[in-house]
């Protein structure tokens, strides 16, 4: 199978930078929301609390972000030890402010969890679980201040025990649902993108490949014309000094090069009839190309054509189909016990693939995920590879080209796991599409 070199790491964030732009801006919303909060609080509301050192840290939040922003360039991204730095302190600041208003009583509380969301979203999962630790420990630490919640003149807000103990639960529950919902999801995110440009790597060589025909063609027809006076040269010089001691050797070896050159770009200028013929596949003739690679590994490939050929659809050779059908082919091969069946059936509006193995077929939960990128086995216990990035690759590139796939096990009388590729045959046949 055709492999490509894009490595799969089980952290797919670890590669993946925090841009510092992104960071400030959302400092300087925090800035301004904590601002509006204290204003409000102390002179709107006209609660008592420590506003000196509630702008105190305030602004040592806002200095710090002012001079990241004329230290870096915006375009500038972080590396995880710098990100964490920089979420560690936004965690201290905001666990500071809230300590001196009334730490888990304050109603601003639950957004500690904020630096951790956005830590799980972007840096590797190391750094993301010790962020989480200092925050279970910032939010431990707030559920014993001594500072009480800013509260009208003269009276004392106190909050029970009991209520103080499922605040912390809440918030702490809260920061990890939201931490370890935000990583799986961007988990599979880069995943997905991942596997999907190894998709594009994997279209392009496949058409750079069937290209390469026509373009050895073009260079022999362009080649052609100097070749051929070089030919006449050589054959001049042959004549005249054919039989002269010092360059006779010497002619004779031009112009048996020159006619070995010719030879060369003779084959190579039938490479462009070829191609023409080549570009258009009968159905028949498809699957027999998909099939061909894989027929001597031991296991028979066995085909069933449900359909006359004087009636099959002829369309344009597409590298991605031949290429989804060989991978799903070779996957069958490599699971199976003795035999793989590939039926072909062809209708007036449909043209339908069919491939069967005599292996064990899916596992249940396997089957529900097939298709995901890096979808590595089929059974539990299965140690070895081949229903990861290829298969993905395989269902992507056929579902462009209009497919669609079913994928299922085989009952009682015939286990095995089945896949079906079905199309309109207007996507497949020339002559529709016209």
């Amino acid at each position: 199978m055709t492999t490509v070199a894009l490595e799969h790491n089980n952290d797919q964030t670890s590669n993946r930078s925090l841009r510092l732009q992104t960071l400030v801006r959302l400092r300087w919303l925090a800035v301004g929301g904590q601002s509006i909060a204290v204003f409000i609080t102390a002179f709107w509301l006209q609660f008592p609390l420590p506003l000196i050192s509630c702008l105190v840290l305030i602004a040592s939040l806002a200095l710090v972000n002012a001079y990241v922003t004329l230290r870096y360039p915006p375009t500038h991204r972080l590396q995880p030890p710098a990100a964490f730095a920089l979420l560690g302190l936004d965690l201290a600041q905001l666990t500071g402010l809230l300590f001196i208003t009334g730490g888990l009583t304050n109603p601003f509380a639950p957004l500690l969890c904020v630096p951790v969301i956005i830590s799980s979203a972007s840096q590797p999962k190391p750094h993301s679980i010790i962020l989480a630790g200092f925050a279970v420990i910032a939010i431990t630490a707030l559920a014993f201040s001594p500072f009480p919640l800013p509260w009208y003149p003269g009276t004392v807000l106190l909050m029970p025990r009991v209520l103080t103990a499922g605040i912390w639960f809440a918030i702490v529950s809260m920061t990890a649902f939201a931490a370890f919902y935000t990583y799986r999801v961007s988990l599979e995110a880069s995943e997905l993108s991942e596997a999907l440009t190894a998709t594009e790597l994997v279209l392009q060589r496949e058409k750079h490949l069937s290209q390469l025909d026509g373009l050895a063609a073009a260079a022999a027809h362009e080649l052609g014309t100097p070749l051929a006076t070089i030919s006449v040269v050589a054959k001049e010089m042959e004549r005249e000094l054919g039989n002269d001691p010092r360059f006779g050797e010497d002619v004779h070896l031009l112009r048996s090069q020159s006619e070995r050159c010719r030879d060369i770009l003779k084959r190579l200028t039938t490479l462009s009839s070829e191609e023409e013929h080549m570009r258009l596949l009968p159905l028949s003739s498809l699957i027999e190309e998909v099939m061909a690679p894989h027929r001597e590994f031991g296991i028979h490939i066995n085909l069933v054509e449900k359909g006359d050929r004087a009636t099959e659809p002829v369309g344009n050779r597409n590298a991605g189909i031949l290429y989804g059908l060989g991978n799903l082919l070779e996957n069958a091969v490599d699971y199976a016990k003795k035999e793989v069946t590939v039926t072909v059936e062809h209708t007036a509006d449909r043209v339908k693939v069919t491939i069967a193995d005599d292996g064990d077929g899916f596992a249940p939960e396997i089957l529900q995920r097939i298709g995901e990128p890096y979808v590595t086995r089929r059974q539990k216990d299965d140690s070895a590879g081949g229903l990861g990035l290829g298969l993905f690759i395989a269902k992507t590139l056929l579902e462009r080209s209009g497919a669609r796939l079913r994928f299922e096990n085989g009952g009682s009388d015939k286990p095995g796991a089945r896949v079906s590729v079905e199309w309109p045959r207007a996507l497949m046949d020339t002559k529709l599409a016209k």
